[in-house]
């Protein structure tokens, strides 16, 4: 007769194993044994087991099998599986979050506009923003800086038809760009702005790869400063082109500028 040995380990003591996370293309995960860092290319079927390639921000490629608990998915260990075969269903939300609306053609452009402080600031809107913004009828421009801003304002004469909202770059209390915010305020024109030096940091770090945004000295370019500090080249192009191509939906974005973003559209569509 087989004897029976219960399992006289306490629950807290017992080890839970790893959740799967299917290796859609462009998640970022870290492996574990090397910390190799980079995002998901393809998931193949070999002969000694399913393997995943990952591309790290210099466009370096590496394989590795699909072992339990083998990757860390923002500092916790996840196991990878093959993504299902399924064919690609259509999406039911906007990369801002918005219920997807198929086969909705763009609304005529309105007279009020939304100019943000950039081009890379007006990238980063379409990306997200973009579906919501063609459906509404609202156009993104950039601003060339924020010292531009009052001429702007008088020369698009903003009225309750044609609304303006701008948003800011390091909108904080008592600066230059609070100061002029504040002067051009008016009924039909509002500017917001998020904390950050740069919009870059906006976006947030696990989704890029990396730690945190690091800190950059006082007199020096924040752009080249964080390049140099992350070990990138010192190509300010190249490194948001990167940047931009980890930004899938308003998750890899921080709150602080999400609010901002959609308090300008319900500001201009009001």
């Amino acid at each position: 007769m087989r004897s029976y040995s219960p399992d006289l380990t306490p629950p807290w003591k017992k080890s839970t194993p790893a959740p799967e996370v299917p290796a859609e293309p462009d998640l970022v995960v870290e492996e574990v044994s090397t910390g190799f860092c980079g995002a998901v290319i393809r998931c193949e079927k070999t002969a000694e087991g399913p393997t995943v390639t990952l591309e790290d921000r210099f466009g370096k490629h590496r394989v590795f099998p699909l072992l339990p608990a083998g990757f860390l998915l923002e500092g916790r260990p996840v196991t990878l599986i093959r993504p299902s075969t399924a064919g690609p269903s259509r999406p039911s939300r906007t990369a801002s979050g918005s219920v997807a609306v198929p086969g909705v053609r763009a609304r005529v452009a309105r007279a009020g506009r939304i100019y943000v402080e950039g081009r890379h600031d007006a990238e980063l809107v379409e990306k997200v923003w973009g579906d919501d913004l063609r459906i509404e009828g609202v156009v993104v421009e950039y601003l060339g800086g924020i010292d531009d801003l009052p001429a702007i304002v008088t020369d698009f004469a903003p009225a309750p038809d044609a609304r303006l909202g701008v948003l800011v770059d390091h909108l904080v209390p008592g600066t230059k760009e609070s100061r002029i915010a504040s002067a051009v305020t008016g009924a039909d024109v509002l500017v917001v702005g998020h904390p950050y030096i740069d919009v870059w940091e906006a976006v947030k770090p696990s989704s890029v790869g990396i730690a945190a945004w690091p800190t950059v000295p006082r007199g020096e370019d924040w752009k080249t400063g964080v390049c140099r500090a992350l070990g990138w080249p010192e190509n300010t192009g190249a490194a948001w082109q990167h940047i931009l191509s980890r930004v899938r939906t308003y998750r890899d974005l921080e709150p602080s500028l999400l609010g901002r973003v959609e308090e300008l559209i319900d500001f201009v569509t009001a």
